[in-house]
């Protein structure tokens, strides 16, 4: 029987990368499934190429749509999958739709699940990803815990201690793998932005609870001047297609502050460097909360909540929602901190720990 490795999205491809790459290297036989729940080239393909990984085994093409739609088109089309394939433990990684319905789809099929970056909670059950984590977390034979307080996380959820494994986040693999080639391969970026190093902004935004709502996408423009305004620097926002979307259907698109520069999602590398060299960091993503840290630079969290507590633990975060005075006292905080934290997700070596857990046999 062999592992099946699933992603969807391109946090779960660069996340996974050390794992499926490890696979290889220990001539582990294995299947890689993509739904294909990003579908755009900016959004998946390029990451691919940029990590070098092999092209999936299969590929759903599962798109967009619906929370429903989606997990019931990646439930059918794993089910058939995991049957052909004679799989014996699946490993997802995170809270997408893709970790879901993968998940209940090898669950009722008597398959093994591991799920990476177990334990997460933003105690906020009106986020789909947290409902997703959950019910991943309880139907999982291995949880992959990044840190004891996910671990503890599960443990008062009543999930046997016996299912659960602290072993670090593989995001740290990853990111310090990966910015070492790109230090090498993509440091023209700044120039091709015509930006300077710490002397622009650099802004995501694509949570549903963020850019769903008009209100909420009007303030998130209010939010862009007042940085401009506080900081006297630029703002880089490479736009996701559906922050995008929102905003050429509102009309605000035309409000976006001059000094905003936006953006086509751009590739891995590139990214890891302008994470680097920007003096602030403004997100609702937990991927980008989790580089940030690693890579040492403030980050100011857009969100009322974070399922990584870890990195406010440390003092390399703030959660400031849509509050305009949290985010002006935070970008002071943030300017005095020193950033000489003990990296909370474990040392780069959680792909390792996973494999020898799945292969200790």
């Amino acid at each position: 029987m062999k592992d099946a490795i699933i992603i969807g999205t391109r946090p779960e491809i660069i996340k996974c990368s050390p794992l499926i790459k490890l696979y290889e290297q220990k001539r582990v036989d294995f299947v890689l499934i993509h739904t294909n729940q990003h579908y755009s080239f900016n959004m998946d393909e390029i990451f691919f190429e940029e990590l070098q990984l092999r092209k999936p085994d299969y590929n759903l093409n599962v798109g967009s749509g619906s929370h429903a739609e989606q997990t019931g088109k990646i439930m059918v089309g794993i089910e058939k999958l995991l049957q052909s394939e004679k799989i014996g433990c699946i490993l997802v990684q995170g809270d997408t739709n893709t970790v879901m319905g993968s998940a209940l789809a090898a669950a009722k099929l008597q398959v093994k699940i591991g799920h990476i970056e177990a334990g997460l909670r933003s105690f906020d059950r009106s986020m789909p990803e947290e409902i997703n984590r959950v019910i991943t977390d309880h139907i999982s034979d291995y949880l992959f815990c990044p840190t004891e307080r996910s671990r503890q996380n599960a443990l008062a959820e009543g999930i046997p201690h016996d299912k659960i494994y602290l072993v670090g986040n593989t995001i740290v693999d990853a990111t310090l793998r990966n910015y070492e080639i790109a230090k090498e391969k993509a440091t023209s970026v700044l120039k091709s932005m015509e930006l300077q190093d710490n002397k622009y902004n650099l802004l995501t935004a694509h949570r549903p609870a963020n850019v769903d709502d008009p209100v909420r996408l009007k303030q998130l423009i209010d939010i862009m001047q007042v940085i401009t305004t506080e900081t006297g620097n630029p703002i880089l926002f490479p736009i996701h297609v559906r922050t995008k979307s929102r905003l050429e259907a509102t009309g605000l698109l035309k409000q976006v502050p001059a000094q905003v520069k936006l953006v086509d999602p751009i590739g891995y590398w590139e990214f890891l460097i302008l994470e680097k060299h920007a003096s602030f960091i403004f997100t609702d993503s937990g991927g980008v909360q989790e580089e940030a840290c690693i890579l040492r630079r403030p980050c100011i969290t857009l969100r009322d909540n974070t399922e990584r507590p870890e990195t406010v633990d440390v003092g390399a975060n703030a959660i400031v929602g849509y509050d305009i005075d949290k985010i002006k006292k935070a970008m002071v905080d943030l300017a005095a901190h020193k950033f000489d934290y003990v990296i909370p997700f474990g040392i780069g070596d959680t792909s390792e720990r996973i494999f020898d857990i799945l292969h200790k046999e």
